[in-house]
């Protein structure tokens, strides 16, 4: 069924997407990749494209590669292909973040890239709250690498620790160690010491 912005036909495809999901979960990832081959709006294309990302599976990969050939041009658009797999459940999603840093989609100097794809990590609850404490030292790495860069945007990063202190006591003590590194980092900024000098206190 093709796109149109009107209330009653544009409440369909969210119910499809829904059930798109439910499926997909159950197993049927062709049917999502199907979707996305054949969608002709950004709402199903983003919808069948974050079904896959979720998925161990071997249409994932293609679809991804798809979505960036397609639109590589548009800075807003790839910003959500970022996102998408700084969001995913699966297990190897921290090192696909790291690829993606060295990706030519990705740039540490422009800060919504940094939001794209740094900050969508840090709020992924399963991956960033990982419990090896590996999610915390990416995150702290990324701060002090921003810290010189744009010390608003790091200290915008930092924020991702605000909550420390209700962590479990495992994760709250490695949360807390890359808490203090940042803030032994030599030439620190006001903005990012301030905001992590808070969350210590």
């Amino acid at each position: 069924r093709r796109y149109s912005p009107h209330a009653a036909p544009a409440g369909r495809p969210s119910v499809r997407n829904l059930c798109l999901n439910y499926l997909a979960e159950l197993g049927d990832s062709k049917l999502a990749y199907q979707q996305f081959a054949r969608a002709d709006n950004m709402t199903d294309s983003m919808a069948a494209l974050s079904t896959l990302a979720n998925l161990d599976c071997p249409e994932r990969e293609p679809a991804l590669a798809a979505f960036y050939e397609r639109w590589k041009d548009e800075p807003l658009v790839v910003d959500k292909w970022l996102g998408v797999q700084a969001g995913s459940r699966l297990p190897a999603t921290l090192e696909t973040v790291k690829r993606l840093l060295a990706h030519p989609a990705f740039d540490l100097k422009v800060p919504n890239k940094v939001y794209a794809l740094i900050r969508t990590f840090a709020a992924n609850h399963v991956r960033f709250h990982a419990a090896d404490g590996r999610g915390y030292a990416f995150l702290a790495d990324q701060v002090i690498a921003l810290n010189s860069l744009n010390p608003q945007v790091a200290a915008r990063m930092a924020r991702a620790f605000d909550r420390w202190r209700r962590f479990d006591e495992h994760r709250s003590s490695l949360a807390k160690a890359q808490l203090e590194r940042i803030r032994d980092t030599d030439k620190l900024s006001k903005d990012v010491a301030e905001i992590v000098g808070k969350a210590l206190a």
